[in-house]
């Protein structure tokens, strides 16, 4: 995609960080919007900041992991723009907690996001993508899709699906109008460890602490991320890694795929906590 002026971006999870960034900053490459997201209110000051600019813009309230819902979402945006040119599919949350512990219940919440909500967000738009001359499918994982981190099974599976599930969908669609991208980001100065479920017992941090400890090593802003995701997209890039971090993680993942873990020390903490729970918390971040 060499332009994004006169095109029509859907983008989950825009009520705030990266999704909000990305809808900012293609409003004012002249793309027309559509927005969904569970947060209403979000969603609205989203839009206040594209309004600003000038762009269209319509929003939708929704759940992901409702495949109903994002069906009629899709024949919405349809009926709204006429037409679909590039779809988003960022919305996402995390489960800090281990394998052990963690509920079914929990398990299943971050998947139907994570996973689910990508899978249903590509095949309610595939058809309407294909029906246009220029079309682009970008779908969001994160560095945790290159690598695996303890506390983090729940998210680390959801993201390598999403990059498993993007990687041969772009396969499928070699040779066609449609450009398919998969992002991982590193670490982004978003709300998303200050929301997540999390066991305090077993991680030994709290929310807070947890949220504090990535707000100081989350080296990228969402801005600075969604302007490297859009250069990504106009470069028709099948991979966008997002952030120093990000780049020197799928290197280590690449280079020392059966030690990494080694490497980052993250079985060090583990094996600390194993001997002593009062040993400080795992490196979450």
């Amino acid at each position: 995609m060499q332009t994004f002026d006169q095109r029509v971006v859907v983008i989950t999870g825009a009520a705030s960080g990266i999704g909000r960034a990305l809808a900012v900053q293609l409003a004012a490459r002249g793309a027309s919007l559509a927005l969904a997201d569970m947060n209403r209110e979000g969603l609205e000051e989203t839009r206040a900041l594209i309004d600003k600019i000038g762009s269209r813009c319509t929003l939708q309230c929704l759940d992901v992991a409702d495949r109903e819902a994002f069906e009629a979402f899709a024949s919405q945006v349809i009926a709204d723009h006429g037409e679909v040119n590039v779809v988003i599919n960022n919305a996402g949350v995390t489960l800090v907690d281990s394998v052990e512990h963690q509920s079914y219940e929990d398990f299943e919440w971050l998947m139907n996001i994570n996973f689910w909500g990508v899978v249903h967000g590509t095949r309610a738009f595939l058809p309407h993508l294909q029906q246009v001359a220029d079309a682009h499918i970008v779908n969001i994982s994160s560095v945790f899709g290159l690598i695996a981190v303890p506390m983090q099974s729940a998210y680390n599976a959801s993201k390598f699906a999403v990059r498993g599930f993007t990687e041969a969908l772009k396969m499928e669609l070699a040779g066609s109008h449609i450009r398919v991208s998969c992002v991982h980001p590193g670490g982004i100065k978003t709300s998303i460890a200050r929301s997540a479920r999390m066991n305090q017992e077993t991680t030994g941090v709290s929310r807070e602490e947890m949220g504090a400890g990535f707000d100081a090593e989350a080296s990228t802003t969402a801005d600075q991320a969604a302007a490297i995701i859009i250069r990504g997209m106009l470069k028709n890039k099948r991979r966008i890694l997002v952030g120093t971090d990000a780049k020197v993680l799928s290197l280590a993942a690449r280079l020392f795929p059966g030690s990494y873990e080694k490497l980052l020390g993250l079985e060090k903490a583990v094996r600390a906590r194993r001997k002593d729970p009062q040993a400080p918390g795992l490196p979450l971040q």
